[in-house]
């Protein structure tokens, strides 16, 4: 049911000492909406037991609803954080065409939910599981609140990300909302325009809210306490899946709801593929086309299911994903119970 890669400097390493929590020193949570669910499982159990007495640090990086769920890993009891976080997600309910201000003030209700009565201290408080909320800066026309001005924005950059990723620099900045103890040095060949901004009880929660505010869908966040004034917006705008190097020593863990992995939103419908050498240290995780195949609709959920079923339907199929993401979490155990390490399959696969 779970299918897992690893890079060729990652395989190295668990062949020679095996796979244990203490060779982790990174944890990547994507963008992706309601698609985390088909992660519950996996998530519960990461974080519940695998890494439960984990001393060492660990770097949580993640963009959008990725941010959201690494701020439920920072708090003192992750499982119960994000027990309140699908709780809420899954409940949550829009009227026909909703709007922008609709929306975020769903996602206000769901921040409540992500840090409970006092997650935002735990989490600033945290020594060992560093929280980096991954934030997009706009420029341009991207930055304003007018649909039809975004949206001329939004096709600019389609098109510049399509002759060339680093050309997004001209409307996006790349912002790292970040533990005040955190050492993470990241690598981007693209050289998008990269700032690391210590979070604070203060700005985290918009700082978080901001990493996941969708263009065209939700209001952006302007002005973010302690940072410099503008619109900042969804992470996964810049880092989607991610395409950057992780230039810490450790390797990464890396649960994701596909083995298909696209640098930024606007790659989505392209072919390009991520680098390679970005993931040599990388362990992914995903779930196997059989278990797709066995949920209802034989798909993850997406952020269609909020358009095309109703609310009884949407949140029937979606109960039955986290309940069966439970065998994911199975699968994982027995790899790391049984020290099984030739199930690890050679990332190559999927991106050379």
């Amino acid at each position: 049911m779970l299918e897992i890669y690893a890079g060729d400097s990652a395989l190295k390493t668990i062949k020679d000492k095996g796979f244990t929590p203490d060779l982790f020193t990174s944890f990547l949570g994507a963008s992706g909406g309601p698609k985390w669910f088909a992660l519950f499982g996996l998530d519960k159990y990461i974080f519940g037991e695998f890494f439960k007495d984990k001393q060492q640090p660990l770097n949580l990086i993640g963009s959008s609803v990725g941010a959201f769920r690494n701020a439920c890993f920072a708090q003192k009891n992750p499982v119960a954080a994000i027990e309140r976080l699908a709780k809420n997600y899954h409940e949550t309910t829009y009227s026909n065409k909703a709007k922008p201000e609709e929306v975020s003030t769903k996602a206000l209700e769901m921040m409540d939910a992500i840090f409970g009565e006092f997650g935002e201290q735990e989490i600033v408080d945290n020594l060992y599981f560093k929280l980096h909320i991954i934030v997009a800066k706009c420029k341009g026309f991207v930055g304003s609140e007018n649909k039809f001005i975004q949206g001329l924005g939004l096709a600019k950059s389609y098109v510049n990300n399509r002759i060339n990723r680093p050309r997004l620099n001209s409307q996006y900045e790349r912002y790292i909302f970040q533990s005040s103890n955190s050492d993470l040095t990241l690598n981007d060949p693209d050289k998008i325009s990269t700032t690391h901004i210590p979070f604070t009880t203060d700005n985290i929660r918009n700082a978080l809210l901001a990493s996941g505010s969708i263009p065209m869908v939700m209001k952006g966040i302007r002005n973010i306490e302690d940072s410099p004034q503008g619109m900042y917006r969804d992470g996964g705008i810049v880092d989607y899946h991610f395409d950057f190097e992780i230039k810490n020593s450790g390797l990464t863990l890396y649960p994701h709801f596909s083995s298909t992995l696209k640098a930024g939103w606007f790659d989505k419908n392209l072919s390009r593929k991520v680098r390679l050498k970005h993931y040599d240290n990388t362990v992914l995780l995903c779930p196997s086309a059989k278990f797709i195949a066995s949920l209802p609709h034989q798909k993850i959920p997406d952020r269609n299911d909020f358009v095309v079923m109703d609310r009884e339907q949407r949140m029937s199929y979606w109960k039955t994903v986290m309940l069966e993401s439970e065998k994911l979490a199975d699968s994982f155990q027995q790899l790391y119970v049984n020290q099984d390490i030739n199930r690890i399959k050679n990332i190559n696969q999927l991106l050379a």
